[in-house]
């Protein structure tokens, strides 16, 4: 009966390390996510800090490559000394896969005091050419979310390159992809995106953070199994002497 469970603990092992190195090529995978994102909406964020929890992530993915490698030859080698380094590390991970979780909820509750703060000044500094970061930001948002202005496209009209173009219009980027020969006319409001850019990159920054923060928790969950059964066959090894017979192939007296 003992033997059995060490074998099913074994089993689920070695079927576990080969999902933990799945996983870490998802947890990378998320990580890289956040970055590439977070490069497109950069200019919303004053604080850098906020892609700690995706550098995080990402480390935690490439222990938990290492940690499937250690695992795997741990478990079919049955080396005690294996298993615990398996077990220490898979900790160490399944701490920091915690602290992502903590922070990516810290973070994703400061992402609309961060974008309420910084998107006016932006759109104060757009000026419509491809050699403005702010610009291209702004069009690439609108075009993107398909957004217009800050809560509506009416708030062109009290930007500075509204005032400077005095030609009755919002950017191109605010026009809908189905019409055509759009100018970005005010006098055509039905051609232009209603909603506001502001509440959209808030709902998109903080659903991307949710992707982190779910993704560590998926994969911490079946950390806590893998720690599980290591410990079990771990338990039973060092007190079963019968278990150490069958490992070398003798027999009970």
């Amino acid at each position: 009966m003992g033997h059995c469970g060490i074998t099913s603990s074994k089993t689920a092992l070695v079927f576990l390390n080969l999902i933990f190195w799945a996983a870490a090529g998802v947890l990378c995978y998320v990580g890289a996510y956040v970055f590439i994102t977070y490069d497109d909406y950069d200019h919303f964020f004053e604080d850098v800090y906020t892609l700690i929890p995706a550098v995080t992530i990402i480390a935690a993915g490439a222990l938990l490559f290492v940690i499937g490698l250690i695992g795997c030859c741990a478990t079919v080698r049955e080396s005690y000394c294996g298993l615990t380094t398996f077990v220490v590390i898979l900790l160490l991970v399944f701490m920091t896969e915690v602290a992502v979780v903590v922070l990516g909820y810290v973070y994703r509750a400061k992402v609309e005091d961060e974008v309420n703060t910084t998107i006016q000044k932006i759109y104060d500094e757009y000026n419509g050419t491809n050699s403005n970061a702010q610009s291209r930001a702004i069009d690439y948002v609108q075009r993107q979310l398909q957004c217009c202005g800050i809560h509506t496209y009416t708030d062109w009209q009290n930007t500075h390159w509204y005032e400077e173009s005095k030609n009755n219009s919002v950017p191109i980027s605010c026009c809908k992809t189905n019409v055509v020969g759009c100018t970005g006319s005010l006098t055509r409001p039905e051609d232009l995106y209603p909603e506001g850019c502001e509440a959209l990159v808030v709902s998109k920054l903080k659903e991307i953070m949710m992707y982190v923060i779910w993704t560590a928790l998926t994969f911490a969950c079946a950390q806590m199994l893998g720690m599980l059964c290591a410990c079990v066959v771990l338990c039973h090894r060092g007190r079963d002497p019968a278990y150490e017979l069958l490992i070398t192939g003798g027999t009970v007296a």
